[in-house]
């Protein structure tokens, strides 16, 4: 939903967080406006903002046809719940794509091809930066070679154009400029061949996934085995029949990719070679449990008490877990809340796989403190600030006990 600002006396505009954190510091230039609208642009931006607005009545087919049908140059920003994702135009085709989703990341995209182990990745995070690039690391390391590489950044523009045919709401501005050669990347499919595909994958996806039901789900073989699968059918199978934990471990070892193998499980599904059972809940212990059981406890208070207010407060809570920066996008990722307001621990710590287990405590504390402190200030304005009192209180509690579980892990 937009938020309403108004202008002050003397034409003085106070911008929403969101956009301050957006511009940073930069000076802004008040490129047009009409009694309907104000378009307000970075100056120091290199190209002009030549279209902009809100996704709704223009959907995301309307504005790559758009630029690929008047053979425009340039950048199509989105600003999309999670994340951003730019897309790069020269004369009217897709030649580049970037996203600040962490799944979309160059790193994620070579561990869901079966590159390497999650402990192979995060390893090879803690030496990459803005001067040397992860995939020159694993490279240099021997973990991955050129062509690997390679097919990967094609893989990861594909893969950040077809996820965007998922979004209905969001905003989006074209910026028209032209491009350095270093961003064009050579991808197998016109736009308007992009455009198909990715509404095609779009609804078989949904299709794939009602037979699978959730990629938290554990397949199990059935016993019977066909004499006509693939090859790559036939490592799933085998992936299975060794134990394989659950549908996302599962696409991940077969190398089929995600669209890919999400179909060819659908497949042996239909074929009665394997099965769908739901996860087992799996019990959260240790230091990092009692981290989670403290922060869940408080968590499912607020929700309790303030959605009795405000009724779309979960929801609420369910948007800023997708906004929230990196790297605690990452902790969050594909955790969705529960019913009660809590944190789904078990996929909590999938997600930090890998990290020293001092790291893990430092990065989950820090995240959950982060979702936290959101809720008090949602509390203190549904509740007011005497009604929020008895919450925020339980909130100071919350640091001490994880301080005191901390405290005892070091000096243990």
């Amino acid at each position: 939903m937009a938020e309403e600002i108004h202008i002050e006396k003397g034409g003085r505009l106070t911008i929403p967080a969101p956009g301050v954190r957006a511009i940073g510091d930069r000076p802004l230039r008040l490129a047009s406006w009409s009694e309907h609208h104000l378009l307000l642009e970075a100056a120091d931006e290199e190209g002009r903002v030549m279209l902009s607005g809100t996704l709704g009545e223009v959907c995301i087919v309307d504005l790559l046809s758009f630029c690929n049908m008047f053979r425009k140059s340039g950048l199509l920003h989105f600003t999309l719940g999670g994340g951003d994702k730019v897309l790069y135009f020269q004369n009217g085709e897709i030649v580049y794509a970037t996203s600040t989703f962490p799944e979309e990341e160059i790193g994620e995209i070579l561990y869901g091809l079966g590159k390497f182990d999650r402990e192979v990745l995060q390893g090879a995070r803690q030496f990459a930066g803005s001067v040397t690039p992860l995939g020159k690391i694993l490279i240099e390391r021997g973990i991955i070679n050129s062509k690997d590489l390679w097919t990967a950044t094609r893989s990861q523009v594909e893969t950040i154009i077809y996820n965007l045919f998922a979004f209905s709401q969001g905003t989006f501005a074209f910026v028209a400029r032209p491009l350095a050669e270093d961003l064009v990347v050579s991808l197998s499919m016109s736009t308007q061949n992009l455009i198909m595909e990715g509404l095609r994958r779009f609804d078989e996806r949904a299709l794939y996934m009602q037979k699978i039901k959730s990629l938290d789900a554990v397949p199990v073989a059935t016993g019977k085995v066909p004499n006509d699968l693939d090859s790559t059918s036939q490592k799933m199978l085998a992936l299975v029949q060794a134990g394989v934990c659950d549908a996302h471990e599962l696409l991940r070892r077969s190398g089929a990719g995600d669209f890919d193998g999400l179909r060819l499980l659908s497949q042996l599904i239909d074929r009665g070679v394997i099965t769908m059972e739901e996860a087992p809940t799996v019990a959260v212990e240790g230091d990092l449990g009692e981290i989670i059981a403290i922060f869940n406890g408080v968590l499912t208070a607020m929700c309790r008490v303030v959605s009795v207010k405000n009724p779309q407060f979960r929801d609420e809570v369910s948007r800023f877990l997708r906004d929230l920066p990196q790297p605690f996008s990452y902790v969050f990722r594909q955790a969705s809340l529960c019913e009660d307001g809590s944190v789904d621990g078990g996929r909590v710590l999938a997600n930090l796989a890998g990290l020293e287990e001092g790291d893990k405590i430092r990065l989950l504390t820090d995240a959950l403190s982060e979702l936290v402190y959101m809720e008090c200030i949602a509390a203190r304005r549904e509740l007011g600030a005497s009604d929020s009192a008895e919450l925020i209180k339980r909130v100071q509690e919350v640091s001490q006990r994880v301080q005191t579980v901390i405290g005892r892990r070091d000096n243990g």
